[in-house]
């Protein structure tokens, strides 16, 4: 990946950005990235914890968020923007921590990757203890389905990812790169090499997402927090920000909400270039790449049909 630098993203909401290339000419290319390493296995809900036992937190990086907490199976761990964290208070109960399990404990936390004076636990209405980083209670997300799964951090504003330091995990400023996929040519990454897409049904310019619910757990949209980074041969002037419904910020390149694709398996792999006639890799210059072309060794994934 090229070598990056800071670059202050335009003003929320503002996506008409002026293009400094034209869509067609991209001259750019790169090196590839490294692959995040993603630690621990499956565990029961956190609800189902057995009496007498001892919660476990360990530290884990999920792509597109960043170095975050797990329990000791390795599953992301959230915090509740309706909780609180001074005094600790746990809100959260009911149906909602069916859909959130609490993290709980009755002895107290080995912690990995977190410092212990960080690490409490809060009584929750039911009686229960549940573990809290830096006087956040955590929680699982019952729809993540393994270990370096976020599925929760598109559920809603109240809801993020808890970093090993208690605050919102994916905070850290976004970094935009460049690489070279054989057959489609110089496209867009992020942080860990993956490849960057816009969706047409956006509409360029238009400074909204169009991409919430399931479609944002299929296409994770890029978050904009802090200073955007950007690789050498990538304009400054390019890249922007806007709103998204769920209260959070998106990154913009040359107008367009910028996305990555679930499905995609690592660096160098641009399977969702064409999906649904709608879904494109983007190229350095902010313009889509060519819809007839295709990724040498993913002809096939990449003409698959559906709505998003």
């Amino acid at each position: 990946m090229n070598r990056a630098r800071p670059a202050v993203a335009a003003p929320i909401a503002v996506a008409g950005l002026a293009l400094v290339a034209a869509c067609g000419t991209n001259p750019y290319a790169t090196s590839g990235a490294v692959q995040p390493v993603v630690l621990g296995a499956q565990q029961q809900p956190a609800s189902a914890v057995p009496a007498g036992s001892t919660a476990q937190l360990i530290s884990s990086t999920v792509d597109g968020l960043g170095t975050v907490l797990a329990d000791a199976e390795g599953h992301t761990l959230y915090r509740y923007a309706k909780d609180t964290a001074e005094p600790s208070k746990a809100t959260c109960a009911g149906p909602c921590a069916m859909t959130w399990p609490p993290l709980v404990s009755d002895a107290p936390v080995v912690a990995a990757g977190v410092g212990s004076g960080l690490v409490g636990l809060v009584t929750r209405p039911d009686g229960r203890k549940q573990v809290t980083v830096a006087g956040w209670p955590v929680y699982r997300y019952a729809k993540d389905t393994g270990p370096g799964i976020a599925l929760g951090r598109a559920a809603g504003a109240d809801w993020a990812a808890i970093a090993p330091t208690g605050e919102k995990a994916g905070t850290e400023p976004p970094t935009l790169g460049t690489t070279q996929i054989d057959g489609l040519g110089p496209v867009l990454t992020d942080t860990g090499g993956h490849t960057l897409y816009l969706f047409t049904k956006d509409g360029k310019d238009s400074g909204k997402s169009t991409c919430d619910a399931a479609c944002a757990q299929k296409w994770p949209p890029l978050p904009a927090e802090g200073r955007t980074t950007v690789a050498d041969g990538i304009a400054p002037g390019l890249v922007g920000r806007i709103r998204r419904p769920d209260g959070t910020s998106q990154v913009t390149v040359g107008g367009w909400p910028v996305y990555r694709y679930a499905a995609d398996t690592g660096p160098g792999v641009a399977s969702g270039h064409g999906m649904g006639g709608t879904w494109y890799a983007l190229e350095p210059n902010g313009c889509k790449a060519d819809p007839a072309r295709r990724p040498a060794v993913q002809q096939a994934v990449a003409t698959s049909s559906g709505g998003y």
